[in-house]
C-alpha cells in the first residue's frame, strides 16, 4: 500500500492485493474525518477495510477505484463494524 496523495481533506491509497497466482491494483479514497475518527495511522484505517472486504468477497470482485465510504453502500454492516465500531 502506497500513500499517493494527500489534501486537507482527503488521503488516496494504492492498494495491490496478491495472492492465489494473481494481483490486483485498488486506488482508494478516504476523508480526513474517517481516518481521523480511527486510532492509528491511515494506512490501518484502509487495512482494516480490505480486511472487513476480503473477509466477503474476493479480491477480483473489489472495485478498482472507490471511496471507503462507497463500502457501506454495498455491505451496510461497514459503517457500524469499521467506521463507527463499538468501544
Amino acid at each position: 500500500m502506497t500513500r499517493t496523495a494527500e489534501t486537507d481533506d482527503r488521503i488516496t491509497f494504492d492498494v495491490e492485493l496478491t495472492g492465489s497466482g494473481s494481483s490486483t491494483r485498488h486506488v482508494v479514497t478516504a476523508s480526513r474525518a474517517d481516518v481521523d475518527a480511527q486510532d492509528g495511522p491511515p494506512e490501518d484505517f484502509v487495512r482494516h477495510c480490505f480486511v472487513f472486504l476480503l473477509e466477503r468477497e474476493p479480491k477480483e470482485s473489489i472495485l478498482g477505484r472507490f471511496d471507503v465510504r462507497d463500502i457501506g453502500r454495498y455491505l451496510p454492516e461497514f459503517d457500524r463494524d469499521v467506521l463507527r465500531p463499538e468501544s
